[in-house]
């Protein structure tokens, strides 16, 4: 019984320092890593809207290095934001192509941590990526 406490407890201890070496977890991704792998498939790896996935979707992939110029010469962060989050209504495009992050990010939340407030973070780097990447 000992010499499985003692093992349990090295494995606890070591615990940390196996898991050092590996990606980091979604929660501290920041903007561009959420973009690569959340956006790219469609938008492309530099948001030119010519990624992998594009040629199967029905409509357009836009390009999003565009977004400021398509609104005038500023980035439109609210309807971005919409848009990532699932708030906005795309009725052109008849149902929705493109997922609801909001939803998606939430659900991949660990559950010892306030998924809404962590999800709405993490779209809020990835907003703010869009908004570096503009032309």
């Amino acid at each position: 019984m000992t010499r499985r406490i003692l093992v349990l407890s090295l494995l606890l201890l070591a615990s940390p320092l196996l898991h050092a070496n590996y990606p980091p977890t979604l929660p501290e991704y920041n903007g561009e890593q959420l973009f690569q792998r959340f956006c790219a498939s469609c938008h492309g790896r530099l948001g030119l809207g010519n990624g992998p996935v594009a040629p199967a979707i029905s409509v357009p992939v836009p390009d999003l290095t565009l977004l400021s110029e398509r609104a005038g010469g500023s980035f439109p962060i609210e309807r971005v934001l919409e848009v990532i989050d699932g708030r906005a209504v795309l009725p052109a495009h008849g149902t929705r192509v493109m997922p609801v992050w909001g939803y998606e990010l939430e659900a991949q939340i660990p559950p010892d941590q306030p998924g809404r407030e962590v999800a709405q973070d993490l779209i809020d780097r990835l907003v703010d990526y869009l908004r570096s990447i503009q032309q």
